[in-house]
């Protein structure tokens, strides 16, 4: 395969996931490889994973646009759009940051649950593997709902298992994604499965997208206004 950010065909791959993670997260061997493809597969050149890549494919195809994400970014009808950007969604800030109208905000400058922006302001809300680690998933979604403008996409990425239900970790053991050093941010509240799009509508979304990018490893969702 080859990149859709950057179009390289120079891929890499390598293991993310550790034991102890496996065993809190309860996946099995096949999991395993899918999710570490998800997050290690990755290209040379412009270092965005799997998961970067999925999210890419997803934000292109609202837009009608075939090609690579380095080259969606300068097209003027994107040029002009109003984005914000809920932490760094992987490889992609490096691209986003081409269009005037990007806006970053990165934890704890915004809180997801009670985002301090007027409503309607943008024309495109992105995160990617922020949601699981939200106390309040659905409240976090809404508040994507109520910055975006009439017809705005919100698109996003989660760590999905997507043979099981989403689980929610209240009263369990804490468990962490993203660093083996169990810092507070990474601690997880919802193991996400293939209902996750329920999330979306529960937030007053009427119309949830799928997109796959070696399936079963990379799924992006948008939530369409």
């Amino acid at each position: 395969m080859i990149c859709y950010c950057c179009g390289s065909s120079y891929l890499k791959a390598y293991d993310v996931l550790w034991k102890e993670l496996i065993d809190e997260w309860r996946i099995s061997p096949y999991e395993v490889e899918y999710i570490n493809k998800q997050q290690g597969l990755h290209c040379i050149d412009c270092k965005s994973n799997l998961r970067s890549m999925s999210l890419a494919k997803a934000i292109m195809r609202c837009f009608s646009y075939t090609g690579f994400f380095k080259d969606f970014v300068k097209q003027k009808e994107i040029q002009n759009l109003q984005i914000l950007e809920i932490n760094e969604a992987g490889s992609l800030t490096n691209f986003l940051v081409e269009i005037p109208g990007h806006t970053l905000k990165v934890y704890p400058e915004i809180d997801m649950m009670n985002m301090n922006i007027a409503n309607m302001n943008f024309d495109l809300v992105i995160h990617s593997d922020v949601l699981e680690h939200i106390k309040h998933p659905i409240r976090g979604l809404s508040e994507c709902y109520r910055v975006l403008k009439p017809g705005g996409y919100c698109a996003f990425t989660i760590p999905m298992i997507v043979d099981r239900l989403t689980i929610y970790r209240e009263g369990m053991p804490a468990s962490y994604h993203g660093s083996q050093e169990n810092q507070p941010d990474f601690v997880v509240h919802t193991e996400y499965g293939c209902d996750a799009w329920k999330h979306v509508i529960q937030a007053g979304f009427t119309e949830c997208r799928l997109f796959s990018v070696e399936y079963p490893s990379a799924q992006a969702l948008v939530a369409v206004k």
